[in-house]
């Protein structure tokens, strides 16, 4: 019976369903477009929560893609520019162009311009000096060349003059070649037939040769130098017999342009002094930039005349740095002295001597150890 009455009540209920009446179309469709929205909603509530994770991932490179092709057009153009310039200054020794002595010669000279400008292994000196020099330049052109009784134009032609005289000079200097010789070449010797001086002749085994006399291997460049002076690290090169008097001139035109602006600092800072009864504390607030100008002036002033005047000496004797620091001629006479007057007209008259390494000679195997230079004769 209850079996019974349990299949009645289903085939009842069954009845009922199919007397209902269908639902329309219209319900149907307002009932997708519920369902449909809230499968939308819950898309977008899921991407707001992933979004985070992924931010910093390739969604983000999407969502930015003018930043994401500046940066790489920077890149390449960095790239480019970096290339173009070590090719125009050292040289391309990628392609089928012929090698050239500088693209490997084994010293530690930076090579410009295809070999035609040699420099020092580190030019921060130069840099220094360089920065040095415009500073104090500017300084005197903004904070003293219009507080003195004096002119303003021809004050600042002066400054200028100068100026452009000693960083000329700074470059000539640390940018020629200071006299290096080459490598592996045995005709040397041959030089110091004819000039009636005993002496012994030295081997330098880094660069495999006799060396002159006067000569010397230079650690921080890794060359001989002909009449090897010093390694000037203000300068960053070697100085040697090439571009000494250059260095001489340098080191007075320099004691000039220091001195010339040290003397109108020290008179502006009197005129301060006596008009408004300033000391050093008011100074100090008044005028800061003058005084610390005209220290730095007076400092260099002194070192530049202490060498000066010094380089001035070896030139009278006819020595160099080298030879005089390390008391060559102590026990014996120096063969290569002539007396003050010949000795100043050698090394301040005579025209600079012609390079004895080409360093723009075309080198025929790469592969060599000891590559071939070109000497020439020393007039």
């Amino acid at each position: 019976m209850a079996s019974t009455a349990a299949k009645t009540e289903a085939s009842d209920t069954v009845l009922e369903r199919a007397q209902q009446p269908s639902s329309s179309p219209e319900a149907e469709t307002a009932e997708s477009e519920r369902v449909d929205q809230s499968e939308i909603k819950t898309l977008s509530e899921s991407d707001t929560a992933t979004k985070p994770a992924v931010e910093n991932g390739e969604i983000t490179k999407e969502k930015n893609p003018t930043l994401n092709v500046l940066r790489q057009k920077l890149i390449s153009a960095k790239r480019v520019f970096s290339d173009r310039l070590m090719k125009s200054f050292h040289g391309d020794r990628g392609d089928d162009r012929a090698t050239r002595l500088y693209h490997v010669w084994p010293g530690n000279n930076v090579f410009f311009f295809g070999g035609r400008v040699v420099c020092g292994p580190d030019p921060r000196g130069m840099v220094l000096t360089t920065m040095a020099i415009l500073l104090s330049s500017w300084s005197f052109a903004a904070y003293v060349a219009d507080d003195i009784p004096y002119n303003f134009g021809p004050k600042i032609i002066c400054l200028l003059i100068f100026t452009f005289i000693v960083l000329v000079n700074l470059a000539m200097v640390s940018m020629i070649d200071p006299g290096i010789l080459p490598r592996g070449h045995q005709s040397l010797i041959d030089r110091v037939a004819g000039e009636g001086i005993e002496v012994r002749m030295k081997y330098c085994r880094i660069c495999n040769i006799y060396s002159p006399p006067r000569s010397h291997h230079c650690n921080v460049c890794d060359n001989c130098v002909d009449k090897f002076d010093h390694h000037c690290p203000w300068i960053g090169q070697c100085i040697g017999l090439r571009n000494y008097k250059l260095y001489i001139i340098l080191l007075f035109m320099a004691l000039v342009f220091f001195a010339y602006i040290f003397a109108f600092s020290f008179k502006k800072i009197q005129r301060r002094m006596f008009r408004n009864d300033d000391g050093l504390i008011g100074m100090l607030r008044n005028c800061p930039e003058t005084l610390a100008l005209a220290s730095f002036t007076f400092v260099a002033a002194w070192i530049l005349g202490g060498l000066t005047s010094y380089n001035l000496y070896l030139v009278a004797l006819n020595q160099t740095s080298y030879e005089n620091f390390h008391q060559h001629y102590a026990s014996s006479s120096n063969p290569y002295d002539r007396g003050i007057f010949s000795n100043f007209m050698e090394v301040l008259c005579q025209s600079r001597p012609l390079p004895k390494v080409d360093f723009r000679a075309e080198v025929i195997g790469r592969e060599n150890s000891s590559p071939p230079c070109m000497i020439y004769d020393q007039v």
